[in-house]
């Protein structure tokens, strides 16, 4: 929970427990560093002692509830079990995307959604190629699919934590390329299926869909029950039931919360301060968890176990090879460690540029990328690491001799694909500056927020007019971190100058903070004297002093016209000018203060001084396009 004194607080309206796009990121790349150092332990273990290794993964666990028994070694309740919790959370934050990211406007999914179609079946076709009649060929599935875990790790390493872009792109498009993988596993890797288990999983999971419209009171139980259902009848249907984790993440719904639900959670959190109860303080705490969608709910709670435990695990209990000398001979000229090479490092990067060449015609229709081609080719380079679905598919189609090649060949990648994606890091940053603005011009822009356009005959705008970088605010003249964000607001404009212009607009949050929409009153009775910038500041200043004694005393020491600004006041004469705000904050999904849009685009995150100067650094290279 943030402090009064943390510029990356909100206040009781803060729109989100669990973070977006950029929290999702960190997470991920965070639990790579994780995935090395557990890679890097199974190879150790396996190769000191080879024995104790695989004697463990293979011991047999067993759950029996009567006369009905679950039964498989630990490494298949690792790759069977906790996997399905990966791709669940993999499924969520592609729904989140498709809600309320950047791939709500449906045109953008279809370039990354070809540029994964494209980079699969380049690298099966060139994979099958090299295997062409060998033993190698059954395991062409697990030379077509992106770990996303490394792959962001490594996208993020070669950029230095820039690009979100390029971030946000690999991200829609690895979640396709697990799309696909998991059907391959259920087509292709799958012996016997149980007809009855199967019809039995997807009546489950339209009960699932129906409880989008159920109550509250009993959802969540219900859900977790039917959905572990799912997984249970895909466990015995002879499907891998990891596919459920990602259907069930894909029709999780996210959503703002709404207005109404957080006045009604205020509310709720007033009374139990008055009066507490432990009937209210469960009631408080059911309607904040009930305000937030559970789709971020699940991503908050399951993704620091997924990135950081689950898939570790995994790479713990699948990624020790014994390295003597008889299989690195072996895998040298082995056509499935080659194949598994060149098909992730060289054909899928190709073919992901081909299919995104190919999407983004006119003549088909396509939109325009939303990165630049050099961009996109550091991008495709890092989405040639195959690690979690490729080793999967490979434990599913060989075993013996052929099994330690195919992992070889997946640990291979893991090793090139971050090279190649780092020289082409360096030979973009060797391109001529007019080829660099010559590429940003053919992107599209990236996705307005903000609902209402800035009017200068209306807003409140400090800078120059014809700024490149706008910054705008929602503030609550009450609110603590408000006043923490105006100094560092300040300092932005001393710093950007003329690149820079600010404008405010008001936000009361008359619920938590019952003086603010009087002070927003005053500030706008001041500006009808022409000082509102003046009035501003003292109010934020003193934002504890907000009674009508402080503000005539504040509009009799800037030399106003007290008896005018009093009358203004009286009459609320400037309250349709505040709706007006607030009406636009709800149409942009504003539900906290402060919260900042910068050239139309909502920033998330912290809004410390190098955070906002590093999102507005990034908007001067980019400025929206009429």
């Amino acid at each position: 929970m943030a402090t009064a004194t943390s510029t990356a607080g909100r206040t009781a309206w803060a729109r989100n427990l669990a973070a977006p796009i950029r929290g999702f990121l960190h997470a991920e790349i965070g639990g790579s560093l994780i995935l090395v150092a557990a890679i890097a332990l199974a190879l150790l273990w396996a190769n000191l002692a080879p024995h104790s290794y695989e004697q463990l993964w293979e011991t047999k666990a067993t759950i029996a509830v009567g006369d009905h028994r679950l039964s498989t070694d630990l490494r298949g309740w690792i790759n069977e079990g906790l996997m399905t919790l990966f791709f669940l959370v993999v499924g969520l934050e592609a729904k989140r995307e498709l809600d309320v990211g950047e791939l709500r406007e449906r045109a953008r999914l279809a370039v990354p959604a070809m540029a994964a179609f494209g980079g699969m079946a380049v690298a099966a076709a060139v994979y099958l190629l090299i295997n062409a009649g060998g033993p190698g060929a059954s395991g062409w599935g697990a030379a077509v699919s992106t770990d996303t875990a490394l792959a962001l790790g490594a996208l993020s390493l070669v950029t230095r934590g820039r690009g979100l872009r390029a971030r946000v792109f690999l991200l829609s498009m690895v979640v396709s390329d697990d799309l696909v993988a998991l059907l391959i596993i259920a087509l292709a890797y799958t012996e016997t299926v149980s007809l009855t288990a199967l019809a039995i999983a997807l009546a489950l999971f339209g009960v699932l869909i129906a409880l989008r419209f159920a109550g509250t009171s009993w959802r969540a139980p219900t859900a977790i029950l039917a959905g572990f259902g799912v997984w249970l009848a895909m466990f015995e249907s002879g499907v891998d039931p990891v596919i459920a984790g990602l259907a069930i993440g894909l029709v999780t719904s996210a959503y703002p919360p709404a207005r109404d639900d957080l006045e009604r959670t205020t509310e709720l959190a007033r009374s139990f301060r008055e009066q507490p109860t432990p009937e209210l303080a469960y009631s408080a705490r059911a309607s904040m968890t009930a305000a937030i969608s559970a789709n971020e709910r699940l991503q908050y709670l399951l993704h620091p176990w997924t990135s950081r435990v689950i898939v570790p695990l995994f790479a713990l209990a699948n990624a020790g090879v014994h390295l003597d000398g008889d299989l690195l001979s072996a895998a040298s000229t082995s056509s499935i460690t080659i194949g598994l090479v060149v098909a992730f490092v060289v054909a899928k990067p190709l073919g992901v540029l081909a299919a995104t060449w190919v999407a983004t015609r006119p003549a088909f229709g396509g939109t325009r990328p939303t990165l630049t081609w050099p961009a996109l080719a550091v991008t495709a380079s890092s989405a040639g690491v195959g690690f979690t679905v490729s080793l999967l598919v490979a434990s599913l189609a060989f075993d013996g001799a052929l099994l330690e090649q195919a992992k070889v060949g997946v640990l291979l990648t893991a090793l090139l694909s971050p090279l190649v994606a780092w020289l082409a890091v360096r030979a973009m940053r060797r391109l001529p500056a007019e080829v660099r603005a010559r590429q940003l011009e053919g992107t599209a822009p990236q996705i307005v927020d903000l609902s209402d356009e800035i009017d200068p005959d209306r807003d409140h705008v400090r800078g120059a007019p014809d700024a490149p970088v706008t910054l705008l605010e929602y503030g609550d003249l009450e609110c603590p971190y408000c006043r923490d964000a105006w100094p560092v607001v300040h300092e932005l404009q001393e710093q950007f100058g003329d690149e820079l212009r600010y404008v405010f607009r008001h936000l009361p949050l008359s619920d938590v903070h019952p003086g603010a929409q009087m002070a927003a009153e005053a500030t706008e009775a001041a500006a009808a004297q022409g000082a509102f910038w003046e009035m501003h500041e003292r109010l934020l200043h003193d934002h504890d002093a907000l009674t009508i004694a402080d503000l005539h005393r504040h509009a009799t020491e800037l030399g106003l016209d007290v008896e005018r600004f009093t009358d203004d006041l009286r009459r609320r004469r400037h309250a349709p000018r505040i709706a007006r705000d607030v009406q636009s904050a709800d149409a942009s999904g504003v539900s906290g203060t402060p919260t900042f849009f910068i050239n139309g685009r909502r920033h998330r995150g912290a809004y410390d001084g190098a955070a906002l100067a590093a999102a507005l650094r990034a908007a001067a290279l980019r400025p929206v396009r009429s």
